[in-house]
């Protein structure tokens, strides 16, 4: 859980969504925080943490199988 936070955390320097994840199919997205916005080195630690940028839902967006339901 504590890098799921430390990840929760590099995100919010980014914005505050009300609603921030969806979650399906074993995958965590983040919804309204977008990746070009996000600095390369936050998007290497994210990485790190387990999410990685992808378009698995017709937006670009960061997503995690490490979060996502079981």
């Amino acid at each position: 859980m504590e890098d799921l936070i430390k990840a929760l955390q590099i995100l919010l320097k980014y914005g505050n969504p009300s609603y921030p994840t969806h979650c399906e199919h074993d995958i965590l997205t983040i919804v309204d925080i977008f990746p070009d916005q996000v600095s390369d080195e936050d998007k290497e630690e994210l990485e790190k943490l387990g999410f990685f940028v992808g378009n698995e839902f017709g937006e670009e967006a960061f997503h995690s199988f490490k979060y996502g339901s079981a």
